[in-house]
């Protein structure tokens, strides 16, 4: 199993709404890199911190699991979606997503309190200048969140 840091804002897609909802697709991924690691990285199973992003106060929400294979992400297709794509043919689509079902609603982890933590001081979400909306999360980083600040076990 491989652990990941998956980023939404709370207006698009919450915690809250993944709770109510129950399964949800990860749609809007429009960088290489973290599309490739939905795509080629990802299997169904994996474990996913569902981080709250571009809101007054960033932080770890709740945790996720992915339950889908990749499949093209429909918003790339759809010209009033701000996703929208016009260089992305639907016979060769440029954009993949998965599904991503509620595990738990955790305690919130602000940015400021992950970077408190030396044990953290690797972690890919912390390094300057990363903007990646979906990045992996190290084995060691996974049990320190999950285990020490989150209480879980």
């Amino acid at each position: 199993m491989q652990y990941w840091l998956m980023k939404s804002e709370p207006d698009e897609v919450s915690i809250d709404d993944l709770a109510r909802l129950g399964t949800v697709p990860w749609f809007g991924v429009r960088n290489y890199q973290a599309r490739n690691f939905m795509r080629d990285a990802m299997r169904i199973g994996d474990l996913a911190l569902f981080y709250h992003s571009g809101c007054a106060e960033p932080g770890i929400a709740g945790i996720c699991e992915v339950c889908s294979e990749p499949y093209p992400d429909a918003t790339q297709f759809d010209p009033s979606s701000p996703y929208h794509d016009p260089k992305s043919p639907p016979e060769k689509p440029r954009w993949l997503l998965r599904d991503v079902r509620f595990v738990r609603k955790t305690r919130y982890l602000s940015l400021g309190e992950l970077r408190a933590h030396a044990e953290l001081a690797n972690m890919r979400l912390l390094a300057r200048g990363n903007r990646l909306s979906i990045t992996p999360v190290a084995a060691d980083e996974w049990a320190f969140i999950t285990e020490q600040l989150m209480g879980l076990r």
